[in-house]
């Protein structure tokens, strides 16, 4: 028997650091939620699932960006539809200018009043806006046509829906310039019943160009929501892919605890046998 070198006892030390590693880990990952806290828990797994992470932030991004754009298309049409309601006024008024039973005064008043109306069109082109950003005409001071929006609806780059390029929701836009030019005359300005009733195409011409910007907005705006749906789907699955790498399993990991803690248990006692084997070469020695 040898007391110099206790091997019992050493190999019972280095069992037990061992265990007491494992017994670390093991907390780590159930106080964290974790099963991989660093990479040398899962080298290549991390790699994996700090890439379906990045993704799946990046979708959420992008699934932001495509509410917002809906707000966005949303505000345009509200706007574009009061200026459809104005316009049904204004051809109700050229054809109430347009009958005999209409008098020269009453003419006149209709005028001023299709005057106010086409400002109301005006106004509503300039003020309508996203976050500061025009959507029915260039900008709030500039009245050609308005730029071409493209919203990132992806990670890619080509990931984009673009909007209507060119709306120009004002009378200008709306070929309205020759009905401005004759009830804008202030007191003086009248509508002669031809003169009215020759307004009443242009009138419906501007209702269509103005129905089918509308309807280009609302085409942009069914894209957008189907394309936000299908992105709330891939994000949902991504995070249950990295979760299934990255997330620790507490069933799994609660036992795999309590197995270590009743080695470690073992061990102690191991040890403390292991120095009690050395104290029987007293015996010898007697």
């Amino acid at each position: 028997m040898r007391i110099n070198t206790n091997i019992a006892s050493m190999q019972a030390q280095e069992a037990a650091t061992k265990t007491n590693y494992s017994l670390q880990n093991s907390l780590e990952k159930l106080s964290s939620g974790l099963r991989i806290n660093k990479a040398s828990d899962d080298a290549s797994g991390l790699s994996i699932a700090d890439k379906l992470r990045t993704q799946a932030n990046s979708i959420g991004q992008s699934i932001s960006n495509g509410n917002s754009a809906v707000a966005l298309t949303q505000i345009a049409d509200k706007a574009m539809a009061e200026q459809s309601n104005i316009l049904d006024i204004v051809k109700t008024k050229l054809i109430q200018a347009s009958t005999a039973t209409t008098s020269d005064e009453g003419r006149k008043a209709i005028a001023k009043d299709v005057d106010k109306l086409m400002d109301q069109i005006n106004n509503i082109a300039k003020q309508t806006n996203y976050n500061g950003t025009t959507l029915l005409q260039l900008s709030d001071t500039g009245t050609s046509g308005a730029s071409k929006l493209t919203f990132q609806m992806g990670e890619s780059s080509t990931d984009t829906i673009a909007s209507t390029s060119g709306v120009q929701a004002n009378e200008s836009g709306l070929g309205l310039d020759t009905l401005r030019l004759l009830t804008s005359g202030g007191n003086s300005a009248t509508l002669a019943a031809g003169t009215a009733q020759g307004q009443l195409a242009v009138v419906d011409s501007a209702l269509n160009t103005l129905n089918s910007w509308r309807a280009d907005f609302g085409s942009t705006q069914n894209q957008l929501e189907s394309a936000t749906r299908n992105m709330m789907t891939q994000q949902t699955n991504i995070k249950a892919a990295e979760s299934v790498i990255r997330d620790v399993d507490y069933a799994q990991e609660s036992a795999n605890f309590n197995k270590q803690n009743i080695i470690a248990q073992a061990g102690t006692y191991a040890m403390s046998q292991a120095n009690a084997m050395q104290q029987n070469v007293t015996r010898l020695l007697q």
